[in-house]
């Protein structure tokens, strides 16, 4: 569905979802660095508090997963995420260029937002990568450190928790990385205000690109 230059690419479900996931990967990034650099001297918020925070916020982000999940399995929005392999490399090296070079000479975006198009080749495969491996291994992980129990003693002479806490804080770096780079990609355009408007109302309006 679109209107003039806009298209509807956001769904009440989405908005919800991404409203969700947003404030929770927030709180959990803010706890989880408070957690790895606690000491006795200093610490960002209460080293109890945070363990509850992050907690709460790991199970809802868990939860709110799953609207992600099937919701893009029952609906069309399951349609953005597919990806070709056949010219994945040579689209990739354009969108490159494009990033670190043609956008700062004004040139026109080489896969312009369309109804059929809502991601570009490097966001598809990063969405694909953060929302299909790193997410889910961060919940499995993180519901894995909330019952130890259930990690295995020891692996390779290396204890189970240990790797799996490594893991988790790994991944966990990750979706950091991703989170920085998606705000900054999303504030990039004639008016970047629009980019973050369009999560609200749900319609991305293509008239600055």
């Amino acid at each position: 569905m679109s209107s003039e230059n806009k298209i509807y690419f956001y769904p009440v479900w989405l908005r919800i979802w991404h409203g969700i996931n947003a404030l929770g990967i927030i709180i959990l990034i803010f706890t989880g660095i408070s957690l790895q650099y606690s000491n006795p001297d200093f610490h960002l918020i209460n080293f109890k508090l945070a363990i509850n925070l992050h907690n709460i916020a790991g199970i809802l982000v868990s939860l709110n997963y799953l609207l992600f999940f099937f919701g893009n399995l029952i609906t069309s929005n399951k349609k953005y995420y597919r990806l070709k392999l056949k010219g994945l490399f040579r689209n990739l090296t354009l969108q490159v260029s494009y990033y670190t070079s043609g956008m700062f000479k004004n040139q026109q975006p080489p896969f312009p937002l369309s109804e059929k198009r809502k991601f570009n080749p490097m966001q598809k495969v990063a969405y694909l990568s953060v929302m299909y491996l790193f997410v889910p291994g961060l919940i499995f992980t993180g519901l894995a450190l909330l019952f130890p129990e259930t990690i295995i003693e020891e692996v390779y002479l290396f204890s189970g928790i240990f790797l799996t806490a490594v893991l988790h804080a790994s991944l966990g770096f990750l979706v950091s990385i991703f989170l920085v780079v998606h705000l900054y990609v999303a504030s990039i355009g004639k008016h970047p205000a629009k980019n973050f408007k369009s999560i609200i109302d749900g319609y991305h309006d293509i008239s600055g690109h």
